[in-house]
C-alpha cells in the first residue's frame, strides 16, 4: 500500500506544482482578481499535502520536527480543509457576481478556519506521542474517540465542499455562454466527485473498526481516488486559460488542410490568370508545407480562386445562365452533386480558355461564384468540395473531363 502511495502521490503533487506555476503566469495581468489568488492558495495547499502524503516524506518532516503525525496533520490541514475551500471559492467567484459572491466567500472562509482550528486542538489533544509515530495515522488511530472526531471534521469538512463544488459546476456549467469555461467546470465537477469518494471512503473508517475490520484492506482506493480527482480538478480549472488555445490550434490545423486542399484548382486558376495571385512564390513545395500565417493566406486563397473564378465566367456555357451552378445550400441538400457540377463547369471552362474558344457575350453572373448568403466559413466549406471535385475530374484525365463537360451542362440547363 505504501507503495502505491510512493509512486502516486508524488505525480499528484507535480501536478499541482505545475497546475501553480502555469496560472501564476496570469498573476501580472490579472493582479487583484480574487478568483485567480484562491486558485493559487489551493494549488499550493495541495500540491504540499500532497508531498506530505509521500510516506517518505511525511517521515522526514515528523522526524526533523521531532513532533510524531505532525506530516498528518499538515496533509488533512492543507490538502481537505485549506484547499478546499479555496477551490470553492475559487468556483463561486467564477458563477457569481463579485456582489454576491464577496458574503458568500466570506461565510466559507469562517467555515473553514473553524474546521481548521477544531482539528488542531483535536489533534492536539489526542496526540500525545506516547504511542509513537503511525504511518496510517487515521486507519491506525480510529479506535480512539478524538482521533474519531478529528477524522469525522476534517471529512465533513472536505467533502461539504466537493459537493457544494459539484452543485455549482453542474448548475452553472450548463448554462455557461463560455465553451471552455463549461467544459472546465464539467472536469472540475468529474474531480470533486473522485474526492468525494475518497472522503466516503474514510468515514468508512469508523464503522469499521467498531466491526473489527482493517480498513487497509480498500486502502488503495485512497491514491487511486486522490489522482483521478486532481487530474481532473487541475485540468478543469486551468481550462478556461488553455482552451481556447487548444481551439486556435485546432482551427489552424483545419485551415491548413483546408488552404492545401485548395492547391490544385487555385494552382490552375492562377495558371489561367497570373494576375490573381498576390503571392506567386506560394507555389513552392515547401511553403504548401508549412502552416505559417495561415489564417491570411486561407483567406487570400479564397480571394483569388473567386477572383480566378470570376475571370472564368466569359468561357462557362452560358446556357442556362439565369439558373446558375447549385447554391451553398442546394449542394448541402444534394450531396456533392451541387459542388461536382461545379467543378465540372471550371474544368470546361479552363479547356476552353486553353483551346482560345470564343468567350460568351453573356457570361454567367456574379452570384453564381460568390454566393452572397454563404459567410467567411461557409464559402472555405464550399470551394474546399469544388476543389475536392475538381482534383477528382483532373485525375481522372480526358475522359473525366469530357465527362465533367457533359455533368456541368446538364447541372447548368436544370
Amino acid at each position: 500500500m505504501l507503495a502505491w502511495k510512493s509512486v502516486i502521490f508524488p505525480v499528484c503533487s507535480v501536478i499541482c506544482v505545475l497546475s501553480f506555476f502555469y496560472k501564476l503566469l496570469d498573476l501580472r495581468r490579472r493582479k487583484g482578481d480574487p478568483a485567480l489568488s484562491a486558485l493559487l492558495v489551493a494549488f499550493f495547499c495541495k500540491g504540499v499535502s500532497f508531498a506530505l502524503s509521500t510516506p517518505e516524506v511525511s517521515a522526514r518532516v515528523d522526524a526533523f520536527f521531532g513532533v510524531p503525525n505532525l506530516g498528518a496533520l499538515g496533509i488533512h490541514v492543507m490538502g481537505g480543509v485549506l484547499s478546499s475551500a479555496a477551490l470553492l471559492i475559487t468556483i463561486v467567484y467564477w458563477v457569481y457576481p463579485a456582489e454576491q459572491a464577496i458574503p458568500k466567500v466570506r461565510v466559507r472562509l469562517l467555515g473553514a478556519a473553524l474546521c481548521g482550528a477544531l482539528m488542531v486542538t483535536l489533534w492536539w489533544t489526542g496526540n500525545d506521542g506516547s504511542g509513537g509515530r503511525t504511518p496510517h495515522y487515521l486507519l491506525q488511530n480510529a479506535h480512539h474517540p478524538i482521533t474519531a472526531s478529528y477524522l469525522l471534521v476534517y471529512v465533513a469538512a472536505f467533502g461539504a465542499s466537493m459537493i457544494e463544488i459539484i452543485r455549482l459546476c453542474r448548475r452553472y456549467g450548463r448554462v455557461s455562454g463560455r465553451t471552455w469555461l463549461r467544459r472546465g467546470l464539467s472536469f472540475t465537477a468529474i474531480g470533486a466527485t473522485a474526492c468525494l469518494v475518497y472522503c466516503l471512503n474514510r468515514a468508512s473508517v469508523v464503522v469499521a473498526v467498531q466491526l473489527n475490520v482493517s480498513p487497509l484492506n480498500w486502502e488503495a482506493l485512497t491514491p487511486i481516488a486522490n489522482g483521478i480527482g486532481i487530474t481532473f480538478l487541475a485540468a478543469g480549472l486551468t481550462m478556461p486559460s488553455w482552451g481556447p488555445s487548444l481551439s486556435g490550434v485546432r482551427r489552424r490545423m483545419t485551415n491548413f488542410m483546408a488552404y492545401r486542399h485548395m492547391h490544385r484548382l487555385w494552382s490552375d486558376l492562377c495558371a489561367a490568370n497570373p494576375s490573381i495571385a498576390l503571392s506567386p512564390q506560394e507555389t513552392s513545395a515547401l511553403s504548401r508545407c508549412i502552416p505559417y500565417d495561415i489564417n491570411y493566406r486561407l483567406y487570400r486563397r479564397v480571394i483569388e480562386i473567386q477572383d480566378g473564378l470570376l475571370a472564368l465566367r466569359p468561357y462557362m456555357d452560358p446556357t442556362g445562365a439565369d439558373t446558375g451552378p447549385p447554391s451553398h445550400g442546394q449542394a448541402r441538400l444534394s450531396g456533392m452533386q451541387g459542388v461536382t457540377a461545379e467543378a465540372a463547369l471550371i474544368v470546361a471552362a479552363l479547356e476552353a480558355k486553353v483551346r482560345n474558344v470564343q468567350p460568351s457575350q453573356e457570361p454567367m453572373s456574379v452570384t453564381s461564384f460568390v454566393p452572397s448568403d454563404v459567410d467567411y466559413a461557409g464559402e472555405v466549406s464550399r470551394l474546399v468540395g469544388i476543389a475536392r471535385a475538381y482534383a477528382a475530374f483532373v485525375q481522372q484525365g480526358s475522359g473525366g473531363r469530357q465527362e465533367g463537360r457533359r455533368t456541368g451542362a446538364v447541372a447548368m440547363r436544370r
